[in-house]
């Protein structure tokens, strides 16, 4: 589905892939000041995801969480996560869940938006992680402190 553009042309949808990787038209975007700009104005609401240009609004299309989690890091303080726009920011625990295929997801960017864990990130997150034999569950285990890790059904 084409968006009108500011001159009322149609313009090639504009989407998010599961591995975060912005696409035009299913073409790959690269340019990082592009990147920049398509991240800062990314927004979300009851009418899904979308870019804020101005004072009108072209959709974007996401396959799965608008953000992906590149990188856990677990050495100093709080857990940080590195995202897929090259910002870093504390792991808020308390939304870390896992997804359909044992795959974890958390909020991001003050809850605004989800993120998908990579495989990479999901690996060193794993570090932290204990089974829970009586509930076939996983706990993260920080600082002395379980933190069971809900599972939530797709849907």
């Amino acid at each position: 589905m084409a968006a009108g553009g500011p001159s009322g042309g149609a313009l090639p949808p504009l989407s998010i892939a599961r591995d975060g990787e912005w696409r035009h038209g299913g073409e790959a975007i690269t340019h990082a000041g592009i990147l920049t700009h398509l991240w800062e104005r990314l927004r979300v609401d009851a009418g899904g995801y979308y870019l804020e240009v101005g004072s009108g609004r072209v959709p974007v299309e996401v396959e799965d969480a608008p953000f992906v989690v590149l990188r856990v890091e677990l050495d100093h303080g709080p857990v940080t996560v590195v995202l897929s726009d090259g910002s870093r920011e504390e792991l808020a625990v308390a939304t870390l869940r896992l997804g359909p295929g044992e795959v974890p997801y958390c909020r991001v960017k003050d809850g605004r938006f989800e993120a998908r864990l990579s495989r990479a990130a999901a690996w060193q997150l794993l570090q932290a992680m204990e089974l829970d034999e009586a509930t076939g569950g996983a706990a993260l285990v920080l600082a002395g402190r379980r933190r069971m890790i809900p599972r939530v059904a797709p849907g």
